[in-house]
């Protein structure tokens, strides 16, 4: 059935973009993703490759991230898949087991990929972000008839595909074959050479689906933030790709009509911007003017329909895997939109802003709602689950070029950490994840405690914070060259080998950089103890709140004589 728009479990919203081999310093092509998910399946799990009998089927699992949690199909916020068929990290005890809602044919050799809410990345160096758009019609799943949500996706091109196009193509005709169900979505995705995005939505007419796909000129970023970013779909370009039916069925609704011209796929399938005004297009505009400062691009539009910001542009300077990190981490500072800055901010200028009933949810083209107020959506949002920057180079071997650096937890307060596209697994601790247990063995709880703790003192926590990201990233980038290099003498005569080289470098790295955050999470505990500020042999100095804040509060007409009024 079409469900409303205003539904009131919590909005997996999240921020991605692409940025093309012309447009970084090293060629590589980079796809990042924040996956804002509200304490659900943190997991990163890695799915093996695996051979299958001819005439075998694949399972289509539903997925909660598409809407809300589906009992009927043990579909749940965690886990998000619990199923044999998806290699041992899939594998839950003490939980029901996943009920597909349908099945496709397998094919006979699967590859190895990396996957969280969405696909992430597979061995071929394919890769995936993501991000949730609001759309005017949303549907809930029906067996054998709407499978597909982008979750699953995605994960059937990981493991059938090693290039964007041949990826956009298969999972174009998995929604025209098996149905889509769900929200709006936009899935970047690319290899190391070339990079498309696909947009899709549910159809009007309850079967099939609608999406389209756009390549990005190499050279150029492209960015989305929970809007529909594609706009005029010209049948003759040969870099746009939609479903047969997409004119047909948007005329047939009244969505559009030839005599309009080339259909605007935003302005057909949305009612624009995803929840409020500037929860998505502010996110664009502040990533396109850190990049191309030059455009001097206005963070005020008209409405959710502009077209002031490009599908995509080329940057003023090119970019580096590191440049990428510190935009995932922005909170506007040093804007007019600072949620570093005023009274929202607290004493320590904390710029996480939690949200409430008093908050909207779904899409704000509802005409229906009011709006009573709204906070700055940021890039690095508190409720982020945890981001990856995929890092794919054309001139390297698959397994030595495609590098995932994962962000556990928010991005702003945490450490990327790379692990290799060749490997054979992950750490237990990266696919141990269960927000309802804290654990000393999960690597994600780690980050996640010292994001939470730094709410304490922001300011000054986020400053050690920035010193452990710089000392820890900034090396593990002088020396992922190196290890490529030793890979690569390595897999001239044994690629098995070189692929164990990779799997041993990046766990032992990995559990290295948890144990060491660990270890500072212990010192800021001691550090901050009681809203103080503790060293060796002088604890308990006294931090107090800065003159402006306490220039806000009631702090000046405390008691300061015994007469009455003062």
């Amino acid at each position: 059935m079409i469900v409303g728009l205003l539904f009131q479990q919590p909005a997996f919203t999240c921020t991605t973009l692409i940025v093309t081999p012309g447009a970084t310093i090293d060629g590589s092509m980079l796809v990042a993703h924040s996956d804002d998910n509200h304490l659900i399946d943190q997991r990163i799990i890695y799915v093996p490759a695996m051979d299958h009998q001819e005439g075998e089927l694949r399972p289509v699992y539903c997925s909660a991230a598409a809407i809300d949690e589906y009992p009927q199909y043990a579909s749940f916020f965690y886990p998000r898949i619990n199923a044999t068929d998806r290699g041992p990290g899939y594998i839950t005890p003490g939980f029901p087991q996943s009920i597909p809602l349908g099945y496709i044919p397998q094919v006979t050799h699967t590859y190895a990929y990396f996957d969280g809410s969405y696909g992430i990345m597979n061995e071929h160096q394919l890769m995936f972000g993501e991000c949730t758009d609001g759309a005017k019609v949303q549907l809930d799943p029906k067996p054998e008839k709407l499978i597909f949500y982008s979750s699953e996706l995605s994960r059937v091109a990981l493991e059938r595909c090693k290039t964007a196009r041949e990826a956009v193509e298969l999972m174009g005709k998995l929604i025209d074959e098996y149905g889509y169900y769900g929200t709006g979505e936009t899935l970047p995705v690319a290899d190391p050479k070339e990079a498309w995005v696909m947009e899709m939505a549910p159809s009007p007419d309850e079967t099939g689906g609608l999406w389209v796909a756009k390549k990005v000129p190499d050279g150029e970023i492209f960015v989305a933030a929970n809007q529909f970013r594609i706009r005029e779909i010209d049948p003759d370009d040969p870099d746009i790709l939609f479903s047969s039916n997409l004119f047909e069925i948007a005329e047939k609704h009244g969505w559009w009509k030839a005599a309009d011209g080339h259909l605007d796929w935003l302005r057909t399938v949305s009612y624009g911007e995803y929840n409020h005004p500037y929860y998505s297009l502010r996110r664009v505009w502040r990533l396109f003017s850190l990049v191309v400062p030059s455009k001097e691009f206005s963070p005020w539009v008209e409405d959710g329909f502009t077209r002031d910001y490009p599908f995509s542009i080329q940057p003023d300077q090119k970019l580096s895997v590191r440049d990428v990190m510190m935009l995932m981490r922005d909170h506007y500072e040093g804007t007019e939109f600072d949620l570093t800055k005023e009274i929202a901010a607290g004493p320590f200028g904390n710029p996480n802003r939690c949200y409430g009933p008093n908050d909207g949810q779904g899409d704000v083209g509802n005409p229906n709602r009011e709006l009573l107020g709204a906070w700055e959506r940021p890039i690095s949002v508190f409720y982020c689950g945890y981001s990856t920057i995929c890092q794919g180079k054309a001139d390297l071997p698959d397994p030595i070029g495609g590098i995932l650096w994962v962000g556990l937890d928010k991005p702003s307060e945490t450490l990327f950490i790379p692990f290799f596209a060749g490997v054979q697994s992950l750490p237990q601790s990266f696919s141990q994840v269960d927000t309802a247990q804290f654990s000393r063995d999960s690597a994600w709880w780690a980050f996640n405690f010292v994001a939470n703790w730094a709410n304490l003192n922001y300011k000054a926590m986020r400053a050690d914070i920035a010193l452990m990201q710089d000392k820890y990233e900034l090396k593990m980038l002088e020396l992922i060259p190196v290890v490529q290099k030793t890979a690569l003498e390595i897999y001239q005569s044994d690629s098995d080998l070189a692929r164990e080289y990779l799997t041993n470098y990046s766990t032992q790295n990995a559990e290295f950089l948890v144990q060491e955050w660990w270890n500072f999470a212990d010192q800021l505990i001691v550090r901050y103890d009681d809203g103080m500020f503790s060293e060796p042999k002088k604890m308990a100095q006294q931090v107090g709140y800065p003159q402006e804040w306490l220039d806000l509060t009631d702090w000046s007409q405390g008691p300061t004589t015994y007469k009455k009024g003062n």
